[in-house]
């Protein structure tokens, strides 16, 4: 499976994963799903644009480096949100239980944890693109990446904050 490839469905997984099986469970609201929904197509772009653009031909080295390591910071991020994903997925399986539904603690557990590795890694990116300064395509698309990350980081912690 080539690189491109496995990114878009790693960060896919991530996103589309994340929080999405637990409306199921009726944990998160209409207007919670439908923010969690605009994760899956921002990420999926974000990762075939990086993709398309390592692979050009008339870009520079550096900032193919950039590019790529852009895309190396998003698969940790995405393998490392993908250890809570079984923790919200077990919400769809769990209901009946009105304003107990043991899920919430469950699902805000999760937001929490998965907030707090956005935090990091978003550190790292921001590193990254300082790092990437001299190479204008590549640090772009680092500040794109960044920019996902803090809508992604915005929609958990207002989620996490209604639970």
């Amino acid at each position: 499976m080539g690189m491109a490839r496995q990114c878009l469905l790693k960060a896919g997984l991530a996103a589309a994963l994340l929080l999405p099986a637990a409306a199921f469970g009726g944990v998160l609201s209409e207007s919670d799903m439908q923010k969690v929904e605009t994760l899956k197509p921002l990420f999926a772009n974000l990762m075939i644009d990086l993709s398309q653009s390592a692979r050009r031909t008339d870009v520079a080295a550096g900032d193919i480096n950039c590019i790529n390591s852009t895309i190396q910071e998003l698969l940790q991020i995405s393998d490392e949100l993908a250890s809570y994903e079984y923790l919200i997925a077990m919400d769809k399986d769990i209901s009946g239980f009105g304003e107990k539904n043991p899920m919430r603690d469950v699902v805000k557990f999760a937001a929490e944890k998965s907030n707090a590795i956005l935090t990091s890694e978003r550190k790292r990116l921001v590193q990254l693109a300082d790092q990437c300064a001299r190479s204008p395509l590549g640090s772009s698309k680092t500040q794109q990446a960044i920019q996902v990350i803090d809508t992604t980081t915005g929609i958990l912690t207002a989620i996490r904050d209604r639970l």
